[in-house]
Formats: structure tokens, sequence, C-alpha cells
């Protein structure tokens, strides 16, 4: 018979999961409304090589310029958010905080003058570098195959590293991006030490 346990456990974990990143783009989708209607969020964007900006490099990843820019990011930061939630509320939180700090800061040495950038997708990028790299860290087949799986439904988003388009922030998904992967080697999970006595293959 199965472990009942463990099926708790997983439950409570997808629960989690799911509320967290619920909870996370129903906030986005708030303060979107707040900022249509009042404009009093735009100060928060982040502009490039202004020590007082530092401060904005949290901030701008919760805004958005327009309902648009924020529709293209909410799924994806969902998806890959729960997929990275699922292995622990815990480490999911210092992944995106490494990866908003290390996208952030990638962003105020290297953008555009006069630009001012904001949104979430410096975090799915992250999360999207993160779960490719996971497993190959961890030596996990599950967390393989889910980066398999995760590769083949957002491969393709990878091009927007490069600076195709001047209208988007390419320096945000790219820092964002290796701000994932550096977060997987950061927090990968210790090994376990084999029992005393026990042959190791």
């Amino acid at each position: 018979m199965p472990d009942s346990s463990i099926d708790r456990s997983a439950v409570r974990r997808i629960k989690a999961a799911a509320g967290l990143m619920l909870g996370w783009v129903a906030l986005l989708w708030v303060l979107e409304a707040v900022d249509s209607s009042t404009g009093a969020l735009g100060t928060y964007g982040l502009s490039p090589r202004d020590l007082g900006e530092l401060r904005d490099i949290i901030p701008m990843a919760f805004l958005h310029h327009g309902f648009d820019h924020l529709s293209a990011n909410a799924v994806p930061l969902l998806v890959l958010g729960f997929l990275a939630a699922l292995g622990g509320i815990g480490r999911f939180l210092r992944v995106v905080l490494t990866i908003m700090v290390v996208g952030g800061l990638g962003v105020w040495l290297t953008a555009a003058d006069n630009s001012v950038t904001a949104g979430a997708s410096g975090v799915v990028f992250g999360l999207l570098g993160y779960l490719l790299v996971r497993g190959f860290v961890n030596r996990s087949a599950v967390d393989i195959v889910v980066g398999l799986l995760v590769l083949v439904m957002y491969g393709s988003a990878l091009w927007g590293v490069l600076p195709t388009n001047p209208s988007v922030s390419w320096q945000g998904h790219l820092f964002g991006l290796v701000g994932g992967v550096l977060a997987a080697f950061m927090f990968r999970r210790p090994k376990r030490r084999a029992p005393a006595g026990a042959l190791i293959p």
C-alpha cells in the first residue's frame, strides 16, 4: 500500500505552490490596475546607473507597462513558478530573490540610458534557467524530465536574451536567466550520505 504520509506531503506541496503562484499573479493584476488608474507606481521602474534607483531592483519585478505586458508574463510566471515552487516554498523564495537581485543589477548596469525597465519577465527567464539546469545540478531524474518538458514548452523564449527588439529589455531576460542558473547551483539539494558500511557502486 502507498505511504499515505507521502501522499499528504505531496498534496500539501501542490496546494502551497499553487496558492503562492495564484496569489502572486493576482497581486500583479491588482498592482497594474492601481497603476493604470492612478499612475502612482510608475516611479518604481528601474532606471540605469543611478544609485537611488537600486532600491527599485525588487519592486520593478512586480510592475508592468500596461495590461498587455502583464498578460504576456502572467501565464509563464504561473506555470514556471508553480513547477519551481513544488521543490519547497523556502527554497523557491530564495531562488526568486536571487533572480531578482542578479537580474536587476544586470539591468541597472547595462540598460540603455533614459530607459525605465519594469516587469516580471526577468523572473520568468530566471525560473526558466533554474528549471532547465536544476535536475542536472541535483542529479535528479525527475527534475531533468521536468526541465526537458519546460524546454519543449518555453525553449523558443530563450531568443529573448538577444537584443533583437529595442522596446524589450533583453538585459532583464539575459541577467534573469543568469540569476536562475546561478540559483540552481547556490541552492542545490545537499547530497545524502551513505550509511556507514554501505557499499557505493
